[in-house]
């Protein structure tokens, strides 16, 4: 089901500031900051693969691994529901009418809101602490000892994600989206630090050292963006009335963000759990043992890290382009919500381009799977029996990556309607699913810890269809003849590419090439090229005014 994801942001104008000159600019402004937001993160993308290609190399599928993936669910938790789920919705609606007609009263809003989730976050932080540090020892608590590094990351990661918002609404989007390269850097150097320590090795006795590279980030990220909010605060002349009433008017705003976060938060609370029950059933012989109620746990102790290897890569094209869509198209649909019809055309372009991309990605990475696993982790603490593993988990994760990628729209859709509650409603129907078919999968079939990635795809693509029809009630048809002629075109496309892929993946002998990481490396650059080509040229010759969004252009829709 969909994982709010750290979707990861020149002051004015703001994102729609060519709203203000045309009509036609109004429908169209989302594509160029959605590019804009998809270069940054690829750049943060490639560094976080870069990441994930020293952990695997250095940790490996190991116990050390899983207890790090448990320990950083809770901060992880907090991010999807604070940070980027419940708050930044209700705030991003109100910061942006104070924005346009009081921006002294928007900065105001702004330090209140940051100010006081910020001491609401620590206490809850402090709280965590003195929990952990009773909790009875059970002789192998490494997943606790991490966890208690890294909780001081939840209030700074969520600091981050909220002066995000802001700054989305100010046009400012690169720090919030190149945040995570801080992570990414600290998180690198942190675990060759860690394997120099540990004699060429990563484990228990050093994995600490990773967790304390997680709050170093914390700092320089929060640092970073909330400096970049009281940078890009508008300078007003010192006037005691307009202070005032900016004072009072940002008050009412908080009370407003409060309020129409309050029910996101209970319901998004359950969702979120969700995220954390996959986590702790991937973890459960980590943090309890290797059985439960007297039997053999049907997973073992490094089922966190390999599902933690698998997630990374179906992220890394979800973030670069379907949130980088999701982002940039909320605060224009948030600006459109009053006008039915600009509301509706926007959000089926932003379905069509995220389809576009999404499908593609989704069966592309499903297809050449074994050499993308390969390439990014294999070496030294990574053997093959690891890379075939992770590759069967990613493949029950990458078929609905289209979907993730369009819940994403769909939600926000929702939020910018001022229907918090409608999406929430649905995903704790969604939760309670997810939850049997995990139990299901992981207990009753040989799938294993795969089971948890594939109960999450089915979730994921059921939600979609319930969001789409529940949306297009309120809204309007989404599916009208641009939008299925638009998929069946994409459809089209794809199969094209994956035709190609696949001739050339029985044809071109990459085998020949003894060294096992150079031949997965060209095999998957070969095959990106040779399918990335056929799909853009089928496009192309479809005429798919897709393809131009793609690049951040005004394409005119047929």
């Amino acid at each position: 089901m969909e994982r709010l994801t750290p979707g990861h942001r020149q002051p004015p104008p703001s994102l729609l500031a060519m709203a203000d000159s045309t009509s036609k600019s109004k429908a169209r402004g989302f594509e160029r900051h959605a590019l804009t937001v998809t270069v940054l993160t690829v750049l943060s993308r490639f560094g976080g693969l870069a990441r994930e290609a020293c952990f695997g190399r250095l940790i490996g599928v190991s116990d050390a691994a899983s207890a790090f993936g448990f320990a950083f669910l809770v901060p992880n938790l907090f991010r999807r529901l604070f940070g980027e789920g419940a708050l930044s919705a209700a705030l991003v609606p109100e910061q942006t009418r104070l924005e346009e007609k009081d921006p002294r009263a928007a900065a105001r809003l702004a330090a209140l809101v940051l100010a006081r989730v910020g001491l609401f976050l620590a206490a809850i932080a402090v709280v965590g602490e003195l929990v952990i540090a009773f909790i009875p020892s059970s002789g192998d608590d490494l997943g606790l000892e991490l966890l208690a590094i890294t909780l001081p990351y939840m209030p700074l990661v969520c600091l981050t994600a909220v002066a995000g918002a802001v700054l989305q609404v100010r046009g400012r989007f690169a720090p919030a989206a190149a945040a995570p390269v801080l992570l990414n850097l600290s998180l690198v150097i942190a675990v060759f630090i860690a394997w120099w320590r540990g004699d060429g090795t990563v484990d228990g006795s050093t994995i600490g050292i990773v967790g304390w590279g997680v709050v170093f980030a914390g700092v320089a990220q929060a640092i970073w963006t909330l400096w970049e909010v009281r940078r890009t605060s508008p300078v007003e002349e010192a006037n005691a009335l307009a202070d005032r009433r900016a004072a009072r008017r940002a008050r009412f705003g908080f009370r407003r963000v409060v309020f129409q976060a309050l029910p996101m938060i209970l319901g998004l609370g359950v969702l979120q759990l969700n995220t954390f029950l996959d986590g702790l059933i991937a973890s459960w012989p980590t943090i309890v043992g290797p059985t439960i109620l007297g039997h053999p746990y049907p997973l073992q102790d490094t089922a966190m890290a390999t599902l933690g290897y698998a997630q990374r890569l179906y992220e890394f094209p979800l973030g670069v382009f379907g949130i980088a869509v999701a982002t940039a198209i909320f605060p224009q649909l948030t600006r459109e919500r009053d006008d039915v019809s600009r509301f509706a055309a926007t959000l089926r372009r932003g379905l069509r381009l995220a389809m576009f991309i999404g499908l593609p990605a989704s069966l592309g990475i499903a297809v050449v799977r074994r050499s993308f696993v390969a390439v990014v982790y294999e070496g030294m603490a990574f053997d093959a029996r690891d890379v075939e593993i992770v590759a069967f988990v990613l493949l029950g994760y990458a078929v609905a990556i289209w979907s993730y990628s369009i819940n994403h729209i769909l939600v926000r859709a929702f939020y910018a309607r001022r229907e918090p509650m409608t999406p929430v409603r649905i995903a704790i129907g969604m939760v309670l699913l997810n939850l049997t078919l995990n139990l299901t999968l992981v207990f009753t079939t040989p799938l294993g810890v795969a089971g948890l990635a594939w109960s999450t795809a089915v979730c994921a693509i059921i939600q979609t269809m319930i969001l789409g029809r529940v949306l297009a009630s309120r809204s309007g048809t989404l599916a009208d003849r641009l939008v299925v002629g638009s998929i069946l075109k994409t459809v089209a496309c794809t199969a094209a590419m994956l035709v190609a892929v696949v001739i050339a993946m029985n044809t071109i002998p990459f085998s020949m090439i003894e060294d096992t990481w150079l031949s997965a490396f060209v095999e998957l650059s070969s095959l990106a090229l040779i399918g990335g080509a056929v799909f853009i040229v089928t496009a192309r010759g479809l005429g798919m005014p897709e393809l131009g969004w793609a690049l951040g252009r005004d394409v005119a829709v047929e």
